[in-house]
């Protein structure tokens, strides 16, 4: 059964709570499921927002990539994401980030997730569930690509209990 990394956000309301229901959904199709401690961050794009909880997810699923992304978005949907703007503040957010070492680039779809590299608050949490795995696009570690991100790039505040 394929391995699979998401990750997921939110800075909307009670941020844990929907954290935990989106988990409580995910159930459905995923086994396996490990979870990442919690971080408090800082908003990246959009910054005149409040700080979202992050969190990441190692987990096995039957689906292919595109059902996995219509389940996932689904998923947000049920949880109760609002559309706003771009970067703008989520209820949740939910990406793909890896599908096996598989990658997928489409006009919806992207795997690995086209800026996982850039956001400390994505490989942070990778990094605590797997930081030998290798992105295969760039083949370096998570732990080698959260090393490298600049101190300016940096946005996670602290872990959250």
């Amino acid at each position: 059964m394929p391995v699979i990394y998401l990750a997921l956000g939110s800075n909307v309301g009670d941020s844990n709570k929907y954290i935990d229901e989106t988990m409580g959904l995910l159930k459905s199709k995923l086994t396996d499921i490990q979870e990442a401690p919690r971080y408090r961050s800082k908003a990246w794009g959009y910054t005149e927002q409040t700080d979202f909880v992050n969190t990441a997810i190692r987990a096995n699923t039957d689906l292919k990539p595109h059902a996995l992304l219509v389940f996932v978005k689904a998923t947000e949907d049920e949880v109760g994401r609002i559309k706003r703007f771009r970067w703008g503040p989520r209820e949740i957010d939910i990406d793909i980030i890896f599908y096996e070492n598989r990658v997928v680039s489409e006009p919806n779809l992207h795997i690995p997730h086209a800026r996982f590299k850039e956001r400390d608050f994505v490989l942070k949490p990778l990094n605590d569930l797997s930081p030998q795995m290798v992105d295969p696009i760039s083949k370096k570690t998570i732990a080698t690509l959260l090393s490298e991100l600049p101190p300016s790039e940096l946005s996670v505040i602290s872990v959250i209990d």
